[in-house]
């Protein structure tokens, strides 16, 4: 059973390294963005609610966003562990997957922070949304994207650090150099891929 988490700024490449995880530790990818838009696709009773703070341009509140998770991470494919992204985002979604874990009998392996200098994110975002033709994605709104990442998920990074969980990996660089430094100190931590 492998539980990991995964955190960065918005074009660290989190999407990219959580699916190579994954495969290697045959373990779910989980991204809220994700189930919100199951959800939402489904029109679950949780969907509904999710749906209309979406389209007003608001943040999905604690209670509803861990009762997605909580949900999620009840389904067959996560009983032997997964890797979250996008969660948790606030000190009340640590406390709660924390709980949640330990109700289980579990906790997390680690925490791994996708480090990247912003300039570089920048510029690859940049880059991205110019080769997919993503006019939205201007480098205004790309910067804005970084400093919310500062200000609401940043200091939840010492939290981590300070539960001994926290993996610092430089997340710049070829994809596949990226994976092999996520995985060897994963391996440092007795975290072994699945056989």
């Amino acid at each position: 059973m492998t539980r990991l988490l995964i955190v960065g700024p918005p074009g660290a490449g989190k999407g990219t390294q959580s699916a190579r995880l994954a495969e290697r530790y045959s373990i779910p990818a989980i991204a809220t963005g994700d189930i919100f838009r199951q959800n939402v696709k489904d029109e679950t009773p949780l969907g509904l609610k999710v749906a209309s703070i979406m389209a007003a341009g608001d943040y999905v509140p604690d209670d509803l966003t861990n009762q997605l998770v909580s949900d999620r991470l009840e389904q067959p494919d996560a009983v032997n562990g997964f890797i979250l992204d996008g969660y948790p985002r606030t000190l009340e979604q640590i406390h709660f997957l924390d709980a949640l874990l330990a109700a289980q009998g579990e906790s997390l392996d680690a925490a791994i922070l996708l480090v990247a200098e912003k300039e570089e994110v920048v510029a690859r975002l940049r880059k991205r949304a110019l080769e997919l033709g993503r006019a939205d994605d201007t480098e205004a709104a790309i910067r804005h994207r970084q400093d919310v990442f500062l200000q609401e998920t940043a200091p939840l990074i010492p939290v981590y650090r300070d539960m001994g969980l926290l993996i610092e990996v430089d997340g710049l660089g070829e994809i596949d150099d990226v994976s092999d430094r996520i995985e060897q100190a994963l391996l440092e931590r007795d975290i072994q891929p699945a056989a």
